[in-house]
């Protein structure tokens, strides 16, 4: 055989094996585990910038949002979940539906923007949610708090985008330290988990909201950093979340980055790998 035609057999095989290992992680992705990297604070102290998890695709089943969207702005690649599976999409139902609990911290597609999101499942189908004076009530009900001290981390550049944390001791120079007062909430089924504080602001003093049937309300435990069901969709929020927008349950943290970068290894947390979700 011909030394050309050996190579020419060897890239051939290259190939193949490189569309394979696409289609195994293509399908992976789409069943099982999506890959997610948490870009803002909206979930501190739960989740922080930096954090990289797995969703757990399988703990509601699959719906048109199961399927992976592609977005490489740089190379001009701009595959939306709706675009490759939209053919699934619109009677808001899934296959091998399961429903998901209050307190969960859920990876779902914005309603408009099709965008990747995670926030905790507050509001079920059928409840009436508000904030009071910063106070959650559900169904009438107040959600109770228990001071818990304050949530410090260091006032600097955060995750790839430069994020800069919001502060409740008020303006912190570089390198200082930025407080949030820190409380434990505690949901109707006994689900607690930590919510952060600011300050007094315009979304801790909300009407009743009416969760329609077959939606979600979610909420971020930054409770003032945190866009989310209190703002409607048309002012940058998200509104109530339809069923089959869910995409999957974030249950660990794989590791975590305080760099700039997931690559970065020498700014890796130690103490959050593997970390359960709470």
């Amino acid at each position: 055989m011909a030394k050309t035609e050996k190579q020419g057999n060897a890239f051939v095989e290259t190939i193949k094996t490189v569309v394979y290992a696409l289609l195994i992680a293509g399908v992976f992705r789409t069943l099982f585990f999506q890959p997610f990297w948490i870009p803002s604070g909206s979930m501190k102290q739960t989740l922080l910038i930096g954090d990289f998890l797995f969703v757990n695709k399988m703990a509601y089943g699959y719906s048109y949002a199961s399927c992976p969207s592609v977005v490489l702005p740089r190379f001009g690649i701009n595959l939306d979940a709706k675009k490759l599976c939209g053919v699934f999409d619109g009677d808001n139902t899934r296959l091998f539906g399961g429903d998901p609990e209050r307190g969960d911290v859920v990876v779902f597609r914005h309603p408009v923007s099709g965008r990747d999101y995670i926030k905790r499942l507050i509001g079920l189908p059928g409840d009436k949610v508000q904030v009071d004076n910063g106070i959650l009530r559900i169904n009438g009900t107040v959600v109770p708090q228990e001071a818990d001290g304050t949530f410090e981390e260091v006032m600097t550049l955060q995750g790839p985008q430069g994020l800069r944390p919001r502060c409740a001791n008020g303006a912190v120079g570089e390198g200082g330290t930025c407080i949030k007062e820190r409380a434990i909430e505690t949901l109707p089924n006994g689900a607690s988990y930590a919510v952060l504080n600011i300050g007094p602001q315009g979304s801790d003093r909300t009407g009743v909201y009416t969760v329609p049937e077959g939606h979600y309300f979610f909420m971020g435990d930054n409770r003032d950093n945190s866009a989310d069901s209190r703002l409607a969709q048309t002012a940058g929020g998200v509104g109530f979340v339809p069923y089959e927008n869910l995409i999957g349950r974030a249950d660990r943290i794989v590791f975590s980055s305080a760099g700039r970068s997931m690559l970065f290894f020498w700014t890796w947390r130690g103490d959050r790998f593997f970390e359960a979700i709470k």
